[in-house]
Parts: C-alpha cells; structure tokens; sequence
C-alpha cells in the first residue's frame, strides 16, 4: 500500500501502488532499471507512481512506454519546463478570465482537484489581443506542473489516500464552429502536450451544455478513443447538474453549474483548493 494512506477504505485501482500482478512490478523495476542505466532517470520527478502513469498509458508495454518517458523528457528541454516552472508569470490572468476561463476548483467526492474549462466563452479577437497561443501552452504546462507537485499531493493529503487524477468540466455553452475553428489550434496543441506528456491524469471528464449536433461528433471521434478513456467521458446537455452533483460536493461546485459556492472574488479566480491555504 502507498505511503500517507489514512482512508480505511481506500482500495487501489487495477495498475496503481498497492493494486499491482507480478508482472505489472516486475515491468515497473524493469523499467526503472532501464531508465537508470540509460541516463533517463530523473529521481525527484519519476517515483513509481510517476512511471506507472506512463506504463498504463501504453497498457504495460515496457518499449512502448520507454519510448514516451524518453520523447517527453526532451520535449521538456525544448520547451523549457524547468525554467518556466521557476519564472513564469502569467500577468494577464485576469484579462484572460474574462475572454476563456480555465482554472481549478477545490475538490470532487474522490479528492480529486476539480478543473473547469468554458470553451464556450473563447472570445479570440480579445483574448488574442492580450496574450498569445505560446503563451496559452506555457501557462498549460504550468499548470499541469502545479498540478504534479502541488495540488494533487494536497488533495492526497486532504483525502487520506493518492489522488493522481482531476475532474474535469468543459463548459459549451455558447460555442460555435466559427468561435471552435479559430481556437482550435490552441485546443488541440493542449490535447497533444497533456496526451502525450502529462499521461493518465484525466479521472472524470463531464462535456456540459454540449450543443445541438454534437453527439454526431462525438460518435466519429469514439471510435479512436481507447475504452478506458471513453468510460471515463460523460456527454451532458443543460441538464447536467444531478450528474455532477454525484461526484462533486455542492459546496465545493461553483454557483453557476448548480452548486453553492461562490467565492469572494470569483471562483474562476480564487484558486480555492487545499493546495492554497490562503483559500476558504
């Protein structure tokens, strides 16, 4: 069993510390040996935890999840993440909130940090007038990095048990292809880095106010998606705040997708989490 556990009830998943065959350890000291001998190895940044994130994502094919730890440690040389981690300042956070809102949320029933995302109100002649793309993604890996060291080792302390996983709500309200179209190099530019370098971190993902049409799409994208990623994906229309009021506490959802919280300063803005302590 992991380190920290102070949930009785706490039962590993299938492919976690705790819950793993023989044969799933044994390709995880593989891997780690590998990695080592190979000069890969990064010890504060790939715990076993961190690793079997990777080896999940390539269902335990040890050459297969070698090669994406190795491809994402030299995307992260290139990208910078280290330096952008100790220096970034997105000054334009505020402005930005205003014109695409993405931030995190306290947590679900799980502990999972909550992350919403209004795709719905992208307004990109505004948004592009007071920030850029590249800086969108620098801001993106922030985050996530935030996420790795900060979040979810609060939310895991919160809760009494690991938590390596987020619960996501991507809002629709008010898309429209054209608005989509001309986003859609950032959105699928975030997809990629968080697909391919940030593995396994999606817990639950709920789509609300999907627009008319929209099953249609998603019925042509499915098939590309594995069956664990699909089962996770909850496709909603306006009536969604039953469903999400199933995984997350009404305190803890914001006002305007049917819960009782409503920060002080706005909850796209406050941080609220046990990652801040500083937060209600």
């Amino acid at each position: 069993m992991p380190e920290g556990v102070t949930d009785p009830n706490y039962k590993p998943l299938p492919g976690r510390l705790g819950n793993l065959t023989q044969e799933q350890l044994d390709t995880l000291n593989q891997f780690r040996k590998e990695l080592q001998d190979e000069g890969w190895f990064v010890p504060e940044r790939m715990d076993d935890a961190t690793l079997l994130r990777f080896l999940r994502a390539r269902k335990f094919d040890l050459v297969k999840a070698k090669q994406m730890i190795i491809s994402a440690e030299k995307w992260r040389k290139e990208f910078g993440v280290d330096e952008l981690v100790k220096n970034f300042d997105f000054k334009e956070k505020e402005e930005v909130n205003k014109y695409y809102p993405q931030y995190y949320h306290k947590m679900d029933k799980d502990g999972r940090p909550v992350y919403v995302e209004q795709l719905g109100r992208v307004d990109v002649n505004a948004l592009y007038k007071i920030t850029t793309q590249e800086r969108l993604l620098q801001r993106l890996v922030y985050e996530y990095e935030k996420f790795l060291t900060q979040r979810l080792p609060a939310c895991s302390k919160a809760i009494g048990h690991p938590v390596e996983t987020s619960c996501t709500i991507l809002d629709l309200k008010g898309v429209s292809l054209t608005s989509f179209y001309r986003v859609k190099d950032y959105v699928m530019a975030a997809a990629s880095i968080g697909q391919d370098r940030y593995p396994e971190c999606m817990g639950k993902f709920y789509i609300i106010n999907a627009p008319w049409g929209f099953a249609t799409v998603w019925s042509l994208i499915k098939p590309w998606l594995d069956e664990v990623t699909v089962a996770k994906i909850d496709i909603l229309g306006s009536s969604y705040r039953d469903k999400l009021l199933q995984q997350i506490p009404v305190q803890n959802l914001p006002k305007e997708f049917g819960g009782a919280c409503e920060c002080a300063e706005g909850c796209s803005l406050s941080d609220a989490g046990p990652w801040n302590p500083n937060s209600t």
